[in-house]
């Protein structure tokens, strides 16, 4: 049985500890949440929607406690210049904007393909990486969603010692299991944050060039207000991702493999129980560690998956599918969820080292995820953009 408190405000949910909570999420990006959302709608999906799925920081940790206890075809897109001028901001790369055909018809929530153009602006050439985002924090002083203790308001039913900070972490299980049990890989690890992104006993010595992990949306808001710059739009980001190659299926090209080579950091194996690795790492790598898209901009597929500013809307794109062409679309102006309605989230790109053609492909150009604003993963990062 599940008991879920609803609060007023966005955040919405809290399972108590010694109940079994029985909820989904997404491999490759989850759809951290507050709340228990449509459990009916959930069980009904499969194939590639098991990627709809969420589950939030406290749905994990809750379940922990528990389990403690007990390819489109079509015209090319408008080209877009890129360069780095004299006053090129450091590590940034010009998009000069054009038109472009943006989502995929592989997923629901990315259809239909639609007509986009956007202004021209800087984007950094890589994610934002450990030592920017601790120069951020250096200077600031600013602590991070995971770093912070779980409020006792909206957790009333847990133990003062089970409110310490954590967050959530992928942790390969010893043998295979079902797809329909994600909580035999993710696990609530107190301790982990950006600092500790796999928990307290891992650090970030030697990892300075590696992309900054286990942040909220709103960190990510943060350190960009900090830095002069903001978070990309979908459309901004999407296309970006795709380097002027438009309507193909990944930031590369059609092939996934060109002429036998891993072209991003992805899943190879037997998910989640094995990566063999076959594109060198078997969980984050360091930022640029394969090609950068014909905009040289590296790691826009796989690796971690980006935060961007808009709220997520599964039929947004049926919106702007209505106009001829949608001019620098900023997303829709609410969120909702018909897997959890009520529970506010932010689109995620990209995909990340987790996806696979097994259980989800999100590392394919135009695809979406989806996240609670106020959760981070330890594959889940961003980059950011400026006006120019």
């Amino acid at each position: 049985m599940i008991i879920m408190v609803r609060e007023k405000s966005r955040r919405s949910f809290l399972v108590s500890a010694g109940r079994i909570l029985v909820l989904l999420l997404c491999v490759c990006g989850i759809a951290l949440n507050r709340s228990a959302g449509s459990q009916n709608a959930a069980a009904q999906s499969s194939g590639p929607t098991q990627c709809d799925r969420g589950m939030s920081r406290q749905s994990v940790h809750a379940a922990t406690l528990q389990a403690a206890a007990m390819v489109v075809t079509g015209n090319p897109a408008t080209p877009a210049k890129t360069g780095n001028s004299q006053d090129a901001p450091a590590g940034m790369v010009w998009i000069s904007g054009g038109r472009f055909w943006m989502g995929t018809n592989h997923l629901e929530d990315a259809q239909p393909v639609h007509q986009v153009e956007v202004k021209g602006f800087w984007i950094d050439q890589t994610d934002v990486t450990n030592e920017e985002f601790a120069r951020f924090v250096q200077a600031t002083g600013y602590v991070t969603v995971a770093e912070r203790p779980l409020d006792p308001k909206e957790f009333p039913d847990l133990a003062p010692e089970d409110l310490a900070p954590g967050a959530v972490v992928f942790t390969s299980p010893a043998a295979p299991v079902s797809f329909e049990n994600p909580l035999a890989w993710w696990r609530f690890v107190r301790g982990a944050n950006w600092r500790h992104p796999n928990g307290p006993n891992s650090d970030l010595q030697g990892k300075e060039k590696y992309p900054v992990v286990q942040i909220a949306w709103r960190d990510a808001v943060a350190y960009a207000k900090w830095a002069g710059k903001r978070l990309p739009t979908e459309a901004e980001w999407e296309f970006a991702s795709r380097g002027g190659r438009d309507r193909q299926e990944y930031a590369w090209g059609n092939e996934l493999r060109p002429q036998g080579k891993w072209m991003a950091n992805t899943f190879q194996g037997h998910f989640p129980d094995k990566n063999t690795s076959e594109d060198g790492f078997a969980g984050v790598a360091p930022v640029a560690s394969f090609p950068p898209n014909d905009f040289g901009l590296y790691d826009m597929s796989g690796n971690v998956w980006q935060w961007v500013s808009d709220w997520y809307r599964p039929d947004y794109y049926a919106q702007l599918g209505r106009e001829e062409i949608a001019v620098n679309p900023q997303g829709p102006s609410d969120s909702f969820d018909p897997l959890e309605p009520g529970v506010v989230k932010r689109v995620q790109k990209g995909g990340s080292y987790l996806c696979t053609d097994q259980y989800c492909e999100r590392y394919i150009a135009g695809a979406r995820g989806k996240g609670d604003p106020d959760t981070g993963t330890n594959h889940l990062g961003f980059r950011c953009v400026r006006a120019q």
